[in-house]
């Protein structure tokens, strides 16, 4: 069983949650979407994310879930968000899930925390909760609301050896990620969210890859291998080609439906169903993105990109 370390790196796809169209969760279709994020350059997975539905899976569910992406991913390491109002709950799924092989966990901070007081002694809280088990901190103020300074940051990182990943996802953030990356001492892993939208400059600001999700997870692949490779320039046009899509996805209410669309049509999920509450795309929107699929092959064959 992999175990999720300080060394992670490349990209870690937050991957979507298959549901049947009258919503039930599809655990069969769990195997073709682990084979498409493999195929496309994921490096790991990650499940059970904001943009993973979770919220809307039952407990029982949420740890069939990950059962199945585990023994679907046969060599992938899995981090499985488990984020919860209570302690109690989070180390009991986190538990269960690496008993079931995951890789590590991932945490965001209790929503609206204000002061450094207090996020410092939530994570403190998680750290122990979590019992040993390896853990991703989840720092992302746009959805939680609570902001994690630099200095709690590099508080955690010191004192909670098994916080070895940080999934950077403020914004803007360049500065901060740069300034996290500067931290004497212990180095964690730093990934990337935001849908990807700054991943040229945030590999530039010194990531390790991206832990994100879009519907073409072969861009962050890519621009990934070409950073590494030495090639900012390549890894910025492999980006651009992508840029329209990935920001229409961002959209807030319609970008989970967006990128399940798009997945759909891939091939990668049987349904584009999300669970309810939900937001359906109107014809305009599936217009739009298909103008945008077809702009995007362009540039890509322009670039040589398949």
């Amino acid at each position: 069983m992999t175990v999720l370390d300080e060394t992670a790196r490349g990209v870690f796809v937050i991957a979507a949650t298959p549901f049947r169209p009258n919503g039930a969760l599809d655990l069969d279709g769990v195997p073709r979407l682990v084979d498409f994020y493999r195929a496309r350059g994921a490096t790991g997975l990650t499940i059970l994310g904001i943009m993973g539905e979770a919220p809307k899976l039952t407990a029982a569910e949420s740890l069939s879930f990950a059962r199945a992406v585990v023994a679907a991913a046969a060599g992938l390491p899995v981090v499985v968000g488990v984020s919860s109002p209570g302690f109690a709950a989070m180390g009991e799924l986190a538990k269960a899930v690496m008993d079931a092989g995951a890789a590590g966990v991932m945490v965001a901070p209790q929503a609206g925390l204000k002061g450094d007081e207090a996020v410092f002694s939530y994570i403190a809280q998680a750290d122990e909760a979590l019992a040993g088990i390896p853990w991703v901190l989840q720092d992302y103020p746009q959805a939680s609301g609570t902001v994690i300074p630099v200095s709690v940051i590099a508080r955690a990182i010191r004192d909670f050896p098994r916080l070895v990943m940080l999934k950077h996802e403020d914004w803007p953030g360049l500065a901060k990620l740069a300034a996290v990356r500067a931290l004497p001492g212990r180095r964690v892993s730093v990934l990337a969210g935001n849908g990807g939208l700054f991943l040229p400059e945030e590999m530039r600001r010194g990531a390790d890859g991206a832990m994100t999700g879009f519907a073409y997870p072969e861009m962050m692949a890519g621009v990934v291998a070409a950073h590494e490779a030495g090639d900012a320039q390549r890894a910025a046009d492999i980006f651009d080609a992508y840029l329209p899509l990935a920001r229409y996805e961002q959209q807030p209410g319609i970008g989970l439906a967006v990128r399940k669309h798009v997945l759909a049509k891939r091939g990668a999920l049987s349904s584009a169903a999300m669970r309810k509450p939900a937001t359906a795309l109107s014809a305009a929107d599936i217009a739009e993105v298909e103008f945008l699929i077809g702009r995007q092959e362009r540039r890509l064959a322009a670039l040589d990109v398949t």
